[in-house]
């Protein structure tokens, strides 16, 4: 018995041949009609319903979409949508299509393809230009200005392994090989802590701030301590920020331009819209409901004094109960304390 391709069936929305037009038909009576398939463009008939070659083709890309470029058998996708077209014929006879639940599926679905494809076709008519691109490169990236550093680091989890390294340093140690030696991230490397080039927003701020103090070719004579331990920190070198070319984040300015087309876009139907909200913003407890707790409270005082003391005892030990274990919660919420590590790049 030949078998579903599990990839092809779990999570997607493509269903094959004609009948899902059908059922998106009765799900709404504007939906226009599918066209007629013809034999000749055809891979294959169920039931005397033709399923589209430009189906398969759809199929197709999917795949190799989801899969990385991996591909299948033609048969094994022809199977696959044979295998669909026969139950969506099994829930039409079955006329599951017209299930409330379907029905609203369908619409919810039909909504959120053509608002896809109102996007895609605002896009496409209105296509970021290279003259746009070479503008925000401009304002944003080419006319940031800074500084780069090139320096090299040990990192120690006290203090007073740090103070003892820098005294070694004032000896004349070499400090590639107490790095080497010593440094949490540098003892399996062997690196000596070179850190590389980076500019000040890489780092975290007490390391950013004491390596911009020091001079070239100096080291930290105070241990800097970060949320990752105690630093001894040599500049060895800085120059003045140099952005990336222009073709190097052209990929990354198209989308983001993409995105501010379409905003102005919505934002201008919007304005132009005529909206009316018709249910409350803000989530309010019924005025009936919050009058009526403080009408119930005279009628318990009416109680005899020992009765009354007997039902307040519970209430007064509620708060205690309740706060208890609010201490430990806070404590989880501080901070802890990170593993020593590479300051963040």
């Amino acid at each position: 018995m030949k078998k579903f391709i599990p990839l092809l069936v779990v999570g997607t929305a493509l269903l094959a041949g004609c009948n899902q037009e059908k059922a998106a038909d009765s799900a709404s009576p504007t939906t226009t009609a599918a066209p007629a398939i013809d034999k000749a463009d055809a891979v294959a008939v169920v039931n005397g319903q033709y399923i589209a070659k430009s189906t398969l083709e759809t199929l197709e890309k999917e795949i190799a979409e989801r899969s990385h470029g991996q591909s299948f058998p033609k048969e094994k996708l022809i199977e696959e949508l044979v295998q669909r077209e026969l139950l969506v014929q099994d829930a039409t006879q079955k006329q599951l299509d017209k299930s409330p639940e379907l029905i609203a599926q369908l619409e919810a679905a039909k909504k959120a393809l053509l608002t896809q494809a109102d996007l895609q076709n605002f896009l496409k008519a209105n296509p970021v230009t290279d003259a746009e691109i070479k503008a925000e490169y401009d304002s944003k990236v080419a006319a940031e200005k800074g500084t780069e550093y090139k320096a090299s680091h040990i990192l120690v989890k006290t203090e007073a392994e740090a103070k003892k390294l820098i005294a070694e340093l004032d000896k004349g140690a070499d400090f590639a090989k107490l790095a080497n030696k010593n440094s949490l991230d540098a003892k399996e490397s062997q690196n000596g802590g070179d850190l590389g080039w980076f500019s000040a927003a890489q780092m975290v701020a007490p390391f950013s701030e004491a390596v911009a103090a020091l001079e070239k070719g100096k080291y930290t004579k105070e241990p800097v301590k970060t949320q990752f331990g105690y630093h001894v920190i040599l500049k060895e070198d800085s120059r003045a920020l140099t952005p990336p070319p222009l073709e190097a984040v052209k990929d990354q300015l198209m989308p983001f331009l993409q995105r501010k087309k379409v905003q102005e876009m919505i934002e201008t139907l919007r304005k132009q819209a005529k909206v009316e909200i018709l249910v409350p913003l803000t989530d309010e407890k019924p005025k009936a409901e919050a009058a009526a707790a403080p009408a119930e409270q005279p009628a318990a005082t009416e109680a005899a004094p020992a009765e009354a003391d007997k039902a307040a005892a519970p209430a007064a030990t509620e708060p205690a109960k309740a706060e208890e274990p609010a201490k430990p919660a806070e404590k989880a919420a501080e901070p802890a304390p990170a593993a020593p590590a590479e300051p963040k790049k």
